[in-house]
């Protein structure tokens, strides 16, 4: 072990410090009934608070302020740890000095003010207009020999693609729910909030192949209403959608490696991408608040930076 690791290493804590730690580590546990797991996880967050306060000259719980606090986290970010990690730490102090507070053996609650860093938002990898083309031309020709499966595929790839609803909005669907006169799927999202969806024309021909040729031959007695299903003429569950899409994917020379949640971003790319505004959007997603939806403008955004470098001559 190297003499950087060494010194890394907590010194014993002031016995004020280790005495309410102990007291904690009993409060975990038989209070609050926490998984031996997540007792260590908030003892071990916990520990490294109260050493780094104990190096700071702190002897004692009672003189622990915000600004020791924030001390900590800031340690954290020198250290290299990532801001999932940071903002756990931070939760973990929180609880510890309402904890304190609410026992007594603080004034205060130290940790009332203290923030978390935010996490970084990050999407996955989308299909160019091109790619998704390709995807579903290659799940076509793997149609062409009629199987119910291959047409059933094409057809929840269409809807994918089309709506960008979610895979487990897509293996919830029944029959009823879709509306070929206006070409609207109707769908149940999180906390089964209802919305309409429209789609084009391509989704509807393949729905309207699988429904008419390809259903038929997958139905059993227990089939119900479900639109799609699996190979033994159940409702299709959202795994072997997941297992399709990235089948599918693997067709096409080149392109990411995503799977139904994929589709959803991608879908949602190429419509800021073809001009819809970003509260159409979020209503087509299902988005309760817009922030959510403008993480989108991001990848739009990354790619005219791209674009730009690549094509304009004094980028």
């Amino acid at each position: 072990m190297g003499v950087q690791e060494q010194s890394e290493q907590p010194d014993p804590l002031p016995e004020p410090m280790a005495r309410v730690l102990g007291e904690y580590e009993r409060h975990l546990s038989a209070e609050r009934d926490l998984t031996p797991h997540t007792v260590r996880a908030y003892l071990s967050d916990v520990g490294g608070l109260l050493d780094h306060a104990a190096r700071l000259g702190h002897t004692t719980v009672e003189t622990v302020d915000l600004r020791t606090l924030r001390s900590w986290l800031a340690k954290q970010q020198t250290l290299g740890k990532s801001r999932t990690t940071i903002a756990r730490r931070a939760t973990a102090a929180r609880v510890f000095t309402a904890w304190l507070a609410r026992t007594g053996r603080t004034p205060l609650d130290a940790g009332a003010s203290l923030g978390s860093p935010k996490r970084h938002k990050t999407l996955p990898p989308v299909l160019r207009a091109d790619e998704a083309s390709d995807l579903i031309r290659a799940a076509a020709e793997r149609a062409d020999d009629g199987s119910p499966v291959g047409l059933r595929d094409v057809a929840m790839l269409e809807l994918l693609y089309a709506t960008g609803i979610r895979v487990g909005e897509l293996v919830g669907l029944d029959v009823d729910d879709i509306d070929r006169e206006r070409n609207v799927v109707r769908v149940f999202g999180k906390g089964r909030k209802e919305r309409s969806v429209p789609f084009g024309r391509p989704a509807a021909r393949a729905l309207d192949f699988w429904l008419k040729h390809g259903r038929l031959q997958l139905a059993v007695p227990g089939s119900g209403p479900a639109v799609f299903l699996g190979a033994r003429g159940g409702r299709i569950d959202q795994r072997a959608v997941r297992t399709m899409v990235h089948q599918r994917i693997a067709d096409v020379p080149g392109a990411p490696d995503i799977g139904p949640h994929g589709l959803r971003h991608t879908a949602a790319t190429h419509l800021l991408e073809g001009g819809a505004d970003l509260r159409s959007v979020q209503e087509l997603l299902g988005h309760a608040s817009l922030a959510t939806t403008q993480l989108y403008t991001h990848v739009t955004t990354d790619r005219l930076r791209r674009a730009y470098q690549q094509a304009h001559p004094r980028a």
